[in-house]
């Protein structure tokens, strides 16, 4: 009887491998297994990130051909958020941190949006980033630089006016911006209100 699918804990995305890169991770863990080695590379779980140091760089090429970098904000606080058209939380997610930087662009608050959608899809993820207060960007493959493999969705990271990171959501259990998270993790780092 074959077995049930894994399927993601409720409230988060995850997208199945596809039959290439389940044959590429078998072939991987059987070259660990064959030289004793059972660890992946840290670079998976994006286990380098620490808050309270400096945030990698990453850069948005958005869907109008622009290139965002995260250096090129330094002074500003920015949340980098990852996010697809099939991941029901995201959608959920979006119109909230649409509103949220919308409100609070002025006091230098910046969102980068990373699809993790393939190119495929591009009209769906133009209908969605038409309605979104912040530019988005199609990344291309599922590993986001020195942020890891982006394997749980949705995810978001928090950078502040200094490029140092401030939230890293692999950590939290519910990595979903809420209005309440918002005001917990972004709202200090914008100072008054101007």
């Amino acid at each position: 009887m074959p077995s049930e699918p894994m399927r993601p804990a409720p409230g988060r995305c995850s997208r199945p491998a596809s039959p290439g890169r389940r044959a590429w991770l078998l072939r991987g863990l059987m070259c660990c297994a064959a030289v004793g080695v059972w660890s992946l590379p840290p670079v998976v779980s994006a286990g380098g990130l620490k808050v309270g140091k400096p945030a990698p760089p990453l850069v948005l090429h958005t869907l109008d051909g622009q290139a965002i970098s995260t250096e090129s904000l330094r002074g500003k606080v920015v949340i980098l958020t990852f996010w697809a058209t099939w991941c029901v939380p995201c959608r959920e997610e979006l119109p909230l941190l649409s509103a949220y930087a919308a409100e609070h662009a002025r006091q230098g608050l910046e969102v980068l949006g990373f699809s993790l959608d393939e190119p495929e899809n591009l009209p769906a993820v133009r209908k969605i980033a038409a309605s979104l207060s912040f530019p988005v960007g199609l990344l291309g493959s599922a590993w986001a630089d020195d942020y890891g493999r982006i394997w749980r969705l949705p995810v978001s990271f928090t950078i502040d006016r200094s490029g140092l990171l401030v939230d890293n959501s692999w950590d939290d259990d519910e990595p979903a911006w809420t209005e309440a998270r918002l005001q917990r993790i972004v709202t200090p780092l914008l100072g008054p209100s101007s």
